[in-house]
């Protein structure tokens, strides 16, 4: 069996959401309904470098300036927000956790992934973002010139959601997990000049 993240390079199961096409490593393990989208399996990484390969990604679409605002559940203790993804290996993500990126360096941040480990390119202090398993708002704000990414959570601004990444200037979007189960609703994202 060919690890998880060769699948999105490979094949992808189709996902019809919020209005729009999306491409999941295995999209039986999704579901969309009532106007939520939702994991329904956690599966651990099986690979090495260690990066999140377990979102689904908005088909079609290249996004350099945007913003993309949707509200989160939780499962477990943390989701994704993926952007400028390029392929498996070359994307940025937002990590949104419980979790103060002082208990967890690797949780409630922002990451670059380019053929390697994922790295963080956020500063390291902060609360966790996402205290409770309640929906909760989500704003990603990304300008392609200046490469600053900001995402706000509950309205809040947070140190350890903002970052500056020059190497990928545009990209798809997507919304996922790293290895728990989340749900998604209200999904919108505007291109920005």
């Amino acid at each position: 069996m060919l690890p998880l993240y060769l699948l999105f390079a490979l094949a992808g199961d189709a996902i019809d959401a919020f209005g729009g096409k999306w491409k999941a490593p295995v999209g039986r393990e999704w579901s969309y309904r009532n106007g939520e989208l939702s994991m329904l399996v956690a599966r651990p990484q099986e690979a090495s470098p260690r990066y999140p390969v377990q979102y689904a990604l908005l088909e079609g679409e290249v996004f350099e300036s945007f913003t993309l605002e949707c509200e989160v559940k939780r499962e477990g203790g943390s989701l994704i927000l993926v952007y400028n993804w390029q392929d498996s290996a070359h994307f940025n993500y937002v990590h949104l956790s419980v979790d103060s990126p002082e208990k967890q360096i690797v949780h409630n941040g922002v990451f670059h992934v380019y053929g390697s480990d994922r790295s963080r390119i956020s500063k390291g202090v902060g609360p966790g973002s996402l205290p409770t398993r309640e929906w909760t708002k989500v704003r990603l704000d990304y300008d392609a010139r200046s490469g600053k990414m900001t995402a706000t959570v509950g309205g809040e601004k947070y140190v350890s959601l903002e970052a500056v990444d020059v190497s990928l200037t545009r990209g798809q979007v997507g919304l996922g997990s790293f290895f728990e189960t989340a749900q998604f609703r209200n999904f919108q994202v505007r291109r920005r000049d």
